[in-house]
C-alpha cells in the first residue's frame, strides 16, 4: 500500500466515522440497527472434529449469550429490511473478556454470503458476517443457520418465535472454496424487551479473540463507523 492509499483510507474512514455518528446522534440510538430486542442464550463450542487452529474454537465448552436481533435501517413494519443478529459470548477469554460476532442477513453462496440480503421475517435464511475473520491462518466469513424443527411456520421476529419455542442456530464459518463447517450451535431461550438506547454495545473489533477477529480494510472501515456511532448516542 502507497502513502497515498493510507491517506485514503484514513479519510474513507473519517468519513464514515462523521455520518455514522451524526445518524446516531440525529436518532439517539445505533446508527444501523436502531430497534430490536436482546435475548439470553446458550453458545457451545463444539471443539472435537475440526482443528481450527485457534483456541477458543478447538475447546470444548458453552458460554452465556446475550443476542440482540434487529432491523438494520429500521424501516416501517411490514416492509423488509436486512435483519441483524449480534452475538456477545460472556467471558469467552476469561472473566470481564467478551467475544463480539456481529452477523447479517445474506446469503450463504460465494459472493451471496458477503452481501446482505432484505428479509421478512426473522428464520428464513442464514445470517452471515459478511466480511471475513482471521481463523487461524485463513480468512473465513462466519455465518448462523437457523435449525428448524417441522413443521415450522415463519414468524416475523424471534419475540414471536421464542415465545413459542428456544431457538437455534449452527455457527459455521468458510473460506472461498471451502464447504461451510460447523464450529458452535446458538440457544436463545428467552427475549428482554430494552429500548434502543439501552441495547449492549457490541464491538467485533475489541470484543474479539487471539486468532478470532475481523480482518482486512472493509472491517476497518465498518470498525470506524461503530466508533462514530456509539460516539454519537453518547455510548462506552
Amino acid at each position: 500500500m502507497t502513502a497515498r492509499d493510507v491517506v485514503t483510507m484514513a479519510g474513507v474512514r473519517e468519513t464514515a466515522r462523521r455520518a455514522a455518528e451524526s445518524v446516531a446522534r440525529w436518532r439517539d440510538a445505533p446508527a444501523v440497527h436502531p430497534t430490536g430486542v436482546l435475548c439470553s442464550g446458550t453458545l457451545h463450542v463444539a471443539g472435537r472434529d475440526a482443528a481450527w487452529g485457534v483456541p477458543w474454537l478447538d475447546r470444548h465448552a458453552s458460554y452465556p449469550a446475550i443476542v440482540s436481533w434487529s432491523h438494520a435501517l429500521g424501516t416501517p413494519r411490514r416492509l423488509p429490511d436486512a435483519l441483524g443478529l449480534a452475538v456477545r459470548v460472556e467471558h469467552a477469554d476469561g472473566p470481564e473478556r467478551p467475544l463480539d460476532l456481529l452477523f447479517t442477513s445474506s446469503g450463504t453462496g460465494r459472493l451471496g454470503r458477503h452481501v446482505p440480503l432484505l428479509r421478512p421475517d426473522a428464520l428464513t435464511g442464514a445470517y452471515s458476517t459478511l466480511l471475513t475473520y482471521r481463523t487461524g491462518e485463513r480468512e473465513r466469513v462466519l455465518a448462523a443457520f437457523p435449525v428448524l424443527d417441522p413443521p415450522h411456520t415463519p414468524r416475523p421476529t424471534l419475540w414471536q418465535e421464542l415465545a413459542c419455542r428456544p431457538v437455534r442456530f449452527r455457527l459455521c464459518a468458510a473460506a472461498s472454496g471451502e464447504p461451510w463447517r460447523p464450529f458452535a450451535s446458538l440457544t436463545l431461550e428467552a427475549v428482554h424487551p430494552a429500548p434502543a438506547e439501552t441495547t449492549v454495545s457490541y464491538d467485533p473489533v475489541a470484543h474479539s479473540l487471539p486468532g478470532l477477529c475481523p480482518a482486512g480494510r472493509l472491517n476497518r472501515l465498518r470498525d470506524a463507523a461503530y466508533a462514530g456511532s456509539r460516539r454519537g448516542r453518547g455510548a462506552t
